[in-house]
């Protein structure tokens, strides 16, 4: 009775204690010692086993102070240390910004094969797994002590004060390995590190701990590989290491990394402990408990923003702690863990399986829920009943992916399986969801008698579906406000309660009310007694497949100053239903921290109704609680005044009303911790088993999910006078230009549309010998006049060329209604341009020809391999030269030099080029991932390692039909051109310092020029003359070359500092280019052959990155992104143009018609202005956020017009440039044993 009674107290004092700090393995003596540091990595370590993590096998490990073990050598932290998964293969029993600098922390580690150790290790890890003989061969230990966070100086050494200590054990045997985690009683007293991101400088991160494969490396892209999170990101989570366990004691966790038969990490799974376990840590002490395990496995890819933030130190916290638990069921099951397999994706198609719903049932009548505190009169809707409706007459009322049923009373539309809505507004399960609006806003800030207003202010809204995370920004908030609306997150947890996670049996407010509704809430701030009115009407998916809103705010506020955070509390939402309104309230939490370090508590209440249209006719209608719990947590707010952009974020969940999450199913599915894609639906099973589905219009195993591209699977879909484009997840059909769609939204038909001026007549521009007529859109033109006449395209008058002698000096010039021609003067031959006495200056061939004819005499044989060269009428050797007796042919260059490996036999012609005009691009048809250019106006664009275009009609950009052109991965694509004789694309690459360049008609990317660069930037292209001309801001030199890369000249190496954008105006010669040289930034030109080189604009510059040439306006523009404005003028006058001001940062520019489009680095974006309105005309904003670069117009047409190197190079041997009134000469730099001549 007495050892019993003792067992008992041991068992009862077990339930408040855990592992101290003495019970880790030993440590310190004998162990290697990682230097003090922030970010300091260990010489590899070889192991004495090779360690198995996930499929691979790693021999050598590295330590970091960051509480990793990788697999390989780790980037600087701060690629890696604020976010989980990182990209290299590691182990992090604590992944945060430690620091031992103060060399008070320590980080041992070393390689262990002593029985001791190795009996110790092996009796924790079978007790922890059931049945298991592991007999491990070796040990790493690794034990972080008394490490802190790493912090800044500004913010004092208040921090430091607080030190973690935790220890990780890698063993393994023949055919399996193991990882070992204890986290000592104590041991954790900080949770968590501050961001290194600089933006995010004041927001703490809780530390992340669970095993990451790395990335898979194939022939042409990177897989992220598979990883397993033992934390959440929520702070919780990281305590709950020391406080719970896997392995029956508290703060030992075990884990499976890999074996032979599995390559996945497996947790382990015990329920109860015996007393042998108490030996294998000292004396410690346990309790049979059940057990539970923390499970988030990461997603794919990165979330749009930045992960969600958790409550600081300190913080009350009452999130859903997310665990697998054993499923019993009554019976005494195993415990069902989820398989997780990483493999290269089998890309099958996955067809959605039929999904059952049930339907909430609304009573027939009208059902009207009106707040008494709120005047919602007018905005609760009600199905009208006194029009029989019928699908046959309202079948286009339901979605595209729904379905139209009849009842006795009416219709209902219901979504088909594999989506869910309402019937009328249906999406893909799992697909994630985008929701894009405007807000308006009068709110008084504190006691201010001055309100602060805007208007169509952008709000934009990402949901991750499979696992109800939510997050919305909302732009252009003025730092006087920003700061105060961070507590009212109430105005995105609308669209958090729309997707939120569903538990079995609840549905989301989307699958009951679609797209279509209103709200309105009223927020009471407390204790100030200040109210806010929250107005919002959701309008529908629109063409984009984005939902839409438009926000009205109202009232006051209180006032929380600048520098100050904020920190909402979980919190819960009672959802009450009714057929046509759902009202709910809740009262949430919120600390302000001030910036002296201070803070204080804060509360408001919340109510809303949310009225929509539900429909009564279908008895057998589906039915859902009358009352549902929104269930909030892990939210995040922040306000970045820099960017004026205000940002909130948070995990949602619908289910049972409850006051915990202890009863809420743990399986995967729904407690959003299952490793699906993004783009895929997790399908629950037995017990915490689960599948994942990729959603409709998606193919793939579910864990990775490819866009199927239903346009290309069936070319006929959109039916007659219609096109397809593909977008992510779905199509959209789009009728031809004269055609629209009819009632049923599925039939083009013709429409009358406004004429085009330019092809009925009715322009008023000059006649068509003169002046060009060009049409911009809806009735709208623009006449311009012809090369060759000037005016203003209403009336143009001839330009007499003759005046400014650009024929040669002994040429006689003749004028000619907008054009002149050049003859030669009596005695002298030649083009009129280049004129030489007859007889005299023969080419190289004619000299060589003429020289053997004159050695032969009229009779008489012929010596064997004698040969005279052949020349063409223009005295340049032809591409194939034989001998005399036609033994044998061979091909020559331009030099009459024999190519080698192109001597034939008698009778034989080599298949020669031609030499003298441009090189024919002989390579396979148009690869997969590269869309031939289609007919029209486009915009090229650069982003990272893609180009993409847009179409361009009139001043309209046709965003929808945006694509990718050509995929460059690897590359970093800069300055982008446009050939528009060849249809090529020209691009420098500044990470493999090249320029390439493709053809949009068919075949390979090529470089042309792949040495003697260092930074090159802008690029441009003389279509006339067919040079390129590009700038180099690490040699700080412009050069030319020939269109394939050949001839490379510097045209200037002095007097630059950092040139970026290069533009030419090939038709008069003129080179034109910025240099952001911050010192003394400035806008220069010359003519094209490097002479009369001179500064256009140095005064008012900043950061000159972009600049067009409009060969129609003649008008220079450019962007700069120091004094934020878009500016132009004419070359040839003096004085300049503001066009616009207050643009972000922008990096390329190009111009099209009136129309001006830059790309914005911090908009990501490409934004159209109107320069003659002086206003933003367009946006648009590609699918990939990143950088966008360099932008050039691809004209359907050259523009019109000639210059002197457009015939016959000009007569130039070599580099032909023009001028404006000529052209000249001028040889490559390596032209040594070259025989070239250079003249003007």
């Amino acid at each position: 009775m007495l050892r019993s009674g003792m067992v008992l107290a041991a068992l009862l004092a077990a339930a408040v204690s855990g592992l101290s700090p003495g019970e880790l393995l030993p440590h310190g003596a004998g162990d290697q010692l990682l230097p003090a540091g922030d970010d300091v990595t260990s010489e590899p370590v070889r192991l004495g086993r090779a360690l198995r993590l996930f499929d691979r096998t790693v021999s050598d490990v590295y330590v970091n102070t960051n509480g990793i073990i990788a697999a390989s050598k780790p980037p600087r932290e701060v690629d890696y240390v604020d976010s989980f998964p990182p990209r290299f293969g590691a182990i992090a029993p604590f992944l945060a910004d430690l620091d031992t600098s103060d060399k008070v922390g320590k980080v041992y580690y070393r390689d262990d094969s002593s029985p001791q150790i190795l009996r110790r290790v092996a009796l924790m890890i079978n007790k922890a797994f059931d049945g298991l003989n592991f007999n491990p061969e070796n040990a790493f230990i690794a034990t972080w002590k008394n490490v802190t966070a790493h912090e800044t100086q500004s913010r004092g050494d208040q921090a430091q004060n607080k030190r973690n200590t935790f220890q990780v054990i890698l063993t393994s045997d023949e055919s399996s390995s193991y990882a070992i985690l204890l986290y000592p009683e104590d041991g954790l007293q900080f949770y968590g590190t501050r961001s290194k991101a600089v933006n995010n400088i004041d927001l703490e991160l809780p530390a992340r701990v669970g095993f990451s494969r790395g990335e898979s490396s194939f022939v042409l892209f990177t897989l992220e590989g598979p990883s397993y999170a033992v934390t959440s990101s929520s702070e919780q989570s990281v305590k709950n290491l020391y406080q719970e366990s896997n392995s029956g004691e508290r703060g030992v966790w075990i884990f499976q990394l890999g074996s032979s038969s599995n390559q996945t990490i497996v947790p382990a799974s015990v329920s109860h402990v015996d007393d042998s376990v108490l030996d294998t840590l000292s004396t410690a002490t346990t309790i049979n408990r059940q057990w539970d395990s923390h499970l988030d496995i990461t997603e794919n890819g990165s979330d749009p923003d930045q992960e969600d933030k958790e409550e600081k130190d300190g913080a009350l916290e009452e999130a859903v702690v997310y665990r697998l638990a054993s499923q019993h069921n009554g019976e005494d099951l195993p415990p069902e863990e989820p398989r997780y397999e990483e493999q290269v994706p089998v890309l099958t198609r996955i067809e959605a399986k039929p999904v059952q719903f049930q339907h909430p049932h609304f009573p027939q009548g009208r059902v009207e829920l009106v707040d008494t505190e709120l005047d919602v009169t007018g905005n609760v809707f009600s199905y009208s009943t006194e029009r029989q409706l019928t699908c046959a007459n309202s079948r286009h009322v339901c979605s595209i992916h729904g379905q139209c049923r009849d009842y006795v009373a009416g219709f209902c539309c219901h979504c088909n399986p594999g989506y869910y809505g309402n019937g009328k507004q249906c999406v893909a399960e799992g697909s994630p969801q985008r929701v894009n609006g405007k807000v308006n806003a009068k709110i008084f800030v504190g006691s201010s008698p001055v309100p602060v207003q805007f208007e169509n202010i952008d709000l934009h809204s990402y949901v991750v579906v499979n696992d109800g995370r939510s997050y919305t920004a909302i732009s252009r908030i003025p730092a006087v406000l920003g700061c105060s609306l961070l507590p009212l997150s109430s105005v995105g947890s609308i669209i958090g309660w729309m997707f939120a996670l569903e538990q079995p049996g609840y549905e989301n407010g989307f699958s009951i009310v679609g797209g279509e509704f209103n709200r309105q809430a009223e927020v009471t701030f407390n204790p100030g007694n200040e109210k806010l009115t929250i107005n919002q009407h959701f309008s529908g998916i629109d063409e984009h497949n984005h939902l839409t809103i438009t926000t009205s705010l109202e009232g006051r506020v209180p006032e929380i100053p600048h520098e100050a955070t904020v920190r909402i509390e979980p919190y819960n939402e009672l959802y009450h239903y009714s057929s046509s309104a759902i009202k709910s309230s809740s009262n949430i939490q919120y600390t302000v921290e001030f910036p002296g370090g201070t803070s204080r508590s804060y509360s408001f209440q919340l109510k809303q109704t949310i009225s929509f249209r539900g429909c009564i006719h279908d008895d057998d209608a589906r039915s859902v609680p009358s009352t549902q719990q929104l269930s909030v947590d892990r939210t995040f707010v922040l306000y970045d005044k820099n960017e004026q952009i205000l940002r909130y974020a948070m995990s949602n969940k619908i289910g049972p009303v409850q006051d915990d999450s202890s009863s809420v199913n743990q399986n995967p599915c729904y407690i959003g911790t299952h490793g699906c894609d993004t783009n895929a639906a997790c399908r629950p099973e037995q017990g915490n088993r689960f599948t994942c589905e990729c959603s409709a219009g998606f193919y793939g195993d579910g864990l990775t999910c490819y866009d199927l591209d239903e346009c290309r699977e069936n070319p006929s879909i959109c039916g007659n006078y219609a096109v397809c484009n593909n977008q992510p997840g779905t199509f959209r059909c789009e009728c031809f230009a004269g055609y629209q769609f009819a009632d049923d939204g599925r039939t083009c038909v013709a429409v009358h549309r406004p004429d085009n001026p330019c092809q009925t007549g009715t322009h008023n521009c000059d006649s068509p010998d003169r002046a060009r007529c060009i049409y911009t859109g809806g009735s709208d033109f623009m006449c311009v006049c012809l090369t060759g006449f000037s005016g203003d395209g209403k009336s143009c008058v001839d330009v007499d060329e003759c005046q400014s002698s650009r024929c040669h000096p002994y040429a006689q010039c003749y004028n000619s209604p907008g054009s002149f021609s050049c003859r030669c003067s009596p005695g002298y031959q030649g083009d009129g341009f280049q004129c030489t006495p007859i007889g005299t200056q023969k080419t190289e061939c004619e000299r060589r020809r003429d020289e053997m004819r004159s050695i032969l005499q009229p009779r008489g044989p012929r010596p064997a391999g004698y040969y005279i060269p052949e020349c063409d009428a223009h005295g340049n050797y032809v591409p194939v030269q034989c001998l005399y007796n036609q033994e044998s042919c061979w091909c020559v260059d331009t030099n009459g030099n024999e190519i080698a490996g192109t001597r034939t036999g008698r009778g034989v012609r080599p298949p020669c080029l031609e030499t003298v005009t441009p090189t024919v691009i002989v390579g396979p048809t148009t690869r997969p991932d590269v869309i031939p250019l289609p007919p029209g106006t486009h915009l090229l664009y650069a982003q990272s390692g893609k180009i993409d275009h847009i179409p361009v009609e009139g001043s309209s950009l046709k965003k929808n039909e945006a694509k990718t052109l050509l995929h460059v991965p690897d590359k970093v694509v800069i300055g982008i051109a446009y050939d528009c004789v060849e249809k090529m694309v020209y691009w420098t690459d500044i990470a493999g310092r090249t320029i390439c360049r493709a053809s949009l008609q068919g075949g390979e990317p090529s470089t042309i020029i792949g040495i003697g660069l260092e930074s090159p930037e802008g690029i441009a292209v003389d279509h006339l003359g067919r040079n390129i001309f590009w700038t180099d801001s690490g040699l700080d030199r412009i050069e030319v070359a020939k269109m394939d890369g050949d001839q490379r000249r510097v045209l200037f190496a002095d007097g630059l500092v950092n040139p970026r954008a290069i533009v030419a105006d090939p038709i008069n010669g003129n080179l034109y280019w910025t240099d952001w040289n911050r010192v003394a930034p400035k806008i220069e030109t010359s003519y094209m052959d490097g002479t009369n080189r001179r500064i256009l604009v140095k005064d008012d510059l900043g950061l000159p990155n972009g600049l067009t040439y409009d060969p129609y306006s003649a008008l220079l523009c450019w962007a700069d992104a120091g004094t934020q404005r878009l500016e132009c003028m004419n070359p040839n006058h003096t004085g300049r143009r503001r066009v616009l001001d207050g643009i972000r940062y922008p990096f390329g520019i190009a111009s099209y018609g009136s129309n001006l489009y830059y790309t914005d680095w911090k908009r990501e974006s490409i934004i159209a202005v109107d320069r003659i309105a002086g206003r933003e005309s367009d946006e648009h904003q590609p699918s990939k956020r990143s950088r966008l670069y360099g932008i050039t117009t691809a004209y359907s047409r050259c523009p019109p017009g000639q210059n002197h190197c457009a015939v016959n190079n000009g007569g130039c041997t070599h580099l032909c440039l023009a001028t404006p009134l000529s052209r000249s000469c001028r040889c490559p730099d390596a032209s040594v044993g070259v025989s070239c001549t250079e003249r003007n």
